[in-house]
């Protein structure tokens, strides 16, 4: 049983440090600090805290690692034999890494070196990739560019979205993790330097990324809907106000009117596309709640044949 020092922040970390309590000692959680969320903007603990606090673990939540030095010299007292990284949000320097006598080991969500960076799951949608994978890596000072431990492959199913996917990948890297740890503590694993010509990125998303542009293609939107899933969400423009598209499907059909065009095809609304049709199946008009297209077109009687900008 090994001491460990978890850091992660959002609920991908959850069934990572869920395993960890299982089968190691957590010495101490290191998350971001709450922040406020909602319309009432009240202060929200990340889930990795909530899990944290239920477990009666310590945690530490220092606004910048980096310059932090009572959290550094608290991490130092612990005596931990390794920490583990899960999308915790900072990274880590030299002071910080070369504390553990074993290192610190990153959980990421991709078959590394493909899609280093901020959001690799989201990215692996978007791009219609085919698979992913958890890489286990020894993390260095760069952004995910420590050697590989190990690494586990899962296809990307056609309706996945950033939220299902997510979940998958939290269990996959927890196992892989919990398998992997007593062989590199026993000094059994050499981990293996990444092929820096192989490297692909995957930038942080904002919010102004769900804007659907309706001359790319039916498969392209599609992909951004469900990558934007839960996060920020996808929208156009219906009569000057937001509409969100909550879910959608891409169908490779003539289109029979400039991109934006609402149509009804085969007793199903549509939008033409710069190539092919989306099918929408549930919407949601700002100030409204979510609706499934055919409720929503009972309602608004003149989206069938507007344009959506």
């Amino acid at each position: 049983m090994a001491r460990v020092v978890f850091f992660g922040t959002p609920s991908f970390g959850v069934p990572i440090l869920r395993a960890l309590t299982q089968h190691h000692e957590v010495l101490a959680v290191v998350t971001q600090p709450d922040r406020p969320a909602g319309r009432g903007r009240k202060l929200q603990s990340p889930p990795v805290k909530e899990l944290a606090e239920k477990e009666g673990i310590r945690v530490l939540q220092p606004a910048n690692l980096r310059r932090d030095q009572e959290t550094i010299a608290t991490l130092q007292k612990l005596g931990a034999d390794i920490f583990v990284i899960a999308a915790y949000g900072q990274i880590l320097r030299p002071n910080v890494l070369h504390i553990p006598p074993y290192g610190c080991i990153g959980v990421h969500a991709s078959l590394l070196p493909k899609l280093r960076g901020a959001a690799p799951i989201t990215a692996a949608i978007l791009q219609g990739e085919k698979e992913t994978g958890i890489t286990l890596m020894l993390t260095d000072e760069g952004m995910d560019t420590g050697p590989i431990i190990a690494q586990r492959k899962i296809q990307i199913a056609p309706d996945e979205t950033t939220e299902t996917l997510s979940a998958k990948l939290a269990q996959l890297g927890a196992e892989l993790l919990i398998e992997t740890l007593p062989a590199w503590l026993a000094g059994q694993i050499e981990p293996i330097p990444q092929d820096e010509s192989q490297a692909t990125y995957a930038p942080r998303i904002k919010k102004e990324d769900g804007r659907i542009l309706w001359h790319h293609s039916a498969t392209e939107i599609d992909r951004q809907i469900r990558a934007f899933t839960p996060w920020p969400g996808t929208y156009c423009y219906w009569q000057g106000k937001p509409l969100k598209i909550l879910k959608a499907r891409p169908l490779q059909a003539e289109s029979p009117a400039p991109p934006g065009t609402v149509i009804e095809h085969k007793e199903e609304i549509a939008v033409t596309t710069g190539e092919g049709l989306l099918i929408l199946e549930r919407v949601q008009l700002a100030g409204k709640r979510a609706m499934e297209i055919q409720d929503f077109i009972r309602g608004q009687r003149l989206f069938l044949g507007s344009t959506l900008a």
